[in-house]
C-alpha cells in the first residue's frame, strides 16, 4: 500500500497534470449551467421540502417522484423498484438509457438520515448558503445529476451515451439483506465501465479534492462465555478466568496484534458484560445484571471495522478469530462478522478518472485536484459497484454539517459542481470513439 500511495502522489500531483482548455461544446455547457442555476436551485428546494429519512417510506417515494419526473424529461426510461416488501425500505428510483460507447452509471440517493421532527428543517436561504435536511447530504447531489444530464442534452451529446442514473432509497439506513437491496445497484456496475458517485464534494486547505477510494464498513460481534462461581473461586482449576477478563483479553489483543495496518481501523461501540446480558442489536441498547462477588458468565461486544480492500478485510477477520480462538481456562469465545458495505479500492482506473477530472477543474479556473486520503469518508453506495468498474465519488456540492441539522451547502458549488459532471462524462463519452 505505500508503493501505491509513493505512485499515486507522482501521478496525481498538481504539477503532472498537462491541462487543456474548454472545448467550445464544453464552454456551451458551462455557459447554459451558469444561465440555468436558479432552476437547479428550484429543484433542490422542491427536494429539500420533503422529509425523507430512510424509514419515511412515504416521503421517500414522493421525492422519487419528483427526480422521476425529471429524468423523464431527459428522455430516460424511469423504473421504481419497490422494496417494501423485501427489506422494509422504500425501494430505488431508476432511470436507463441506451447508446454506444462507455456505458455511466450515475448514483444518488434519495433519503436522508433524519427521521424525526427533530432534525427537519425545510430550505432556507441566506446569501449564498442553503440550509435544510438532506441539503449537502445529498439532495443536492441528485439535483447535479439531472443538470449535467441537461447541458449534455443541450449540446446534443446525451443521447448517443447509454446510461444508467441510480438513485437508492435507503443509503442512510440500508436494508437487509444487502443481496437484495443492493442486487439491482450491482447489476449496473456489472453492466458499466464507469461509476460515478454524487455525494457531497471535498473541499479543505484551499483545495478541492478526488475520491477515489472509499473504506469499507462492516460490523461485528463478540460473544464470551465462562463459568459462573463465587469470585473467591476466580482463577482456580475449576472456575477459570470468568467471561469479563477473557474479553479483556481479546481486545487488548485485537489492540496490540491486529492494530496497525494503513487504512485498517476497528472500534468496540458497546460492551456488555455480567451475570445475565441482554442486547437489542436493533436499537443498539443493553442491560447487565452482575455482582462483584460473582464471577461473570457472559459479555457482548459490538464493533464495526473500516477496510481499504477485501483482502485487508479477509486478513483482518482471521487475524481476529484467531485471538478469539486462544482462550483462558473455561471460557469460550466466538466472533460474527456481518455484512456491510465493501471498500472502494484504489486503482489504476480509477486515478486516471481523477487525472481527467483534475484537468477539468484547472480548466474551470480551479486548482488541480489531488487524490483524497480514504480515511477521510465513509462508506457509500458506489463501493458496491467500484468492485466491477472504475469509478469515482464525493461529485456533490461543496458544504457541512452532514448528518447533524446544521448541514449547509455552498450554493455557487452547484453550478460548479455540475459544469464538472457534465463536461467529465462529456470526456469520458468521447474516448470511447477514439479507440
Amino acid at each position: 500500500m505505500k508503493h501505491y500511495l509513493a505512485v499515486l502522489i507522482l501521478m496525481c500531483g498538481a504539477n503532472a497534470l498537462a491541462v487543456d482548455a474548454l472545448s467550445p461544446d464544453e464552454q456551451r455547457m458551462a455557459d447554459w449551467i451558469d444561465a440555468h442555476s436558479d432552476g437547479a436551485i428550484a429543484l433542490l428546494r422542491e427536494t429539500v421540502d420533503i422529509p425523507s429519512g430512510s424509514m419515511n417510506l412515504d416521503g421517500v417515494r414522493a421525492v422519487a417522484r419528483v427526480m422521476q419526473r425529471e429524468l423523464d424529461s431527459v428522455g430516460l426510461e424511469t423504473v421504481w423498484i419497490d422494496m417494501s416488501a423485501e427489506t422494509n425500505r422504500a425501494g430505488h428510483l431508476f432511470g436507463r438509457k441506451n447508446g454506444e460507447g462507455k456505458k455511466f452509471v450515475l448514483i444518488g440517493h434519495l433519503d436522508t438520515v433524519f427521521e424525526s421532527d427533530d432534525g427537519i428543517k425545510p430550505f432556507a436561504r441566506n446569501g449564498d448558503i442553503a440550509t435544510g435536511h438532506g441539503v449537502y447530504d445529498m439532495k443536492a447531489g441528485n439535483v447535479i445529476i439531472v443538470y449535467a444530464l441537461r447541458a449534455l442534452q443541450e449540446i446534443g451529446a446525451l443521447e448517443s451515451i447509454p446510461m444508467v442514473v441510480a438513485y437508492t432509497g435507503d443509503e442512510e439506513k440500508s436494508g437487509r439483506p444487502l443481496s437484495i437491496s443492493r442486487k439491482h445497484l450491482v447489476e449496473a456496475g456489472v453492466w458499466a465501465d464507469i461509476a460515478l458517485g454524487f455525494e457531497e464534494a471535498m473541499y479543505f486547505d484551499d483545495t478541492d479534492w478526488a475520491t477515489i477510494a472509499r473504506r469499507s464498513s462492516s460490523r461485528w460481534t463478540l460473544t464470551v462465555t465462562g463459568r459462573q462461581s463465587h469470585s473467591s473461586n476466580i482463577f482456580n482449576e475449576e472456575t477459570g478466568a470468568g467471561a469479563i477478563f477473557e474479553a479483556a483479553r481479546i481486545l487488548d489483543a485485537f489492540y496490540d496484534e491486529v492494530r496497525g495496518e494503513e487504512h485498517l481501523t476497528f472500534n468496540a461501540g458497546n460492551i456488555q458484560g455480567g451475570t445475565e446480558v441482554s442486547y437489542d442489536s436493533a436499537a443498539s441498547r443493553g442491560s447487565v445484571f452482575g455482582k462483584s462477588n460473582v464471577v461473570p458468565r457472559t459479555v457482548i461486544v459490538n464493533g464495526g471495522i473500516r477496510t481499504i480492500s477485501e483482502d485487508q478485510l479477509k486478513r483482518a477477520q482471521a487475524a481476529m478469530l484467531a485471538i478469539v480462538a486462544a482462550n483462558h481456562p473455561h471460557t469460550s469465545a466466538t466472533i460474527e462478522f456481518r455484512e456491510g458495505y465493501p471498500p472502494m479500492a484504489p486503482t489504476e482506473g480509477n486515478i486516471a478518472l481523477q487525472r481527467v477530472l483534475s484537468e477539468i477543474n484547472v480548466a474551470l479556473g480551479r486548482k488541480a485536484m489531488p487524490a483524497l486520503d480514504p480515511g477521510k469518508r465513509g462508506a457509500a453506495d458506489i463501493s458496491f459497484v467500484a468492485p466491477y468498474t472504475d469509478a469515482l465519488a464525493g461529485l456533490g456540492g461543496i458544504g457541512g454539517g452532514g448528518h447533524t441539522p446544521d448541514e449547509f451547502l455552498e450554493l455557487s458549488s452547484l453550478p460548479l459542481a455540475i459544469k464538472r459532471a457534465a463536461i467529465l462524462i462529456y470526456r469520458l463519452s468521447k474516448q470511447e470513439a477514439s479507440n
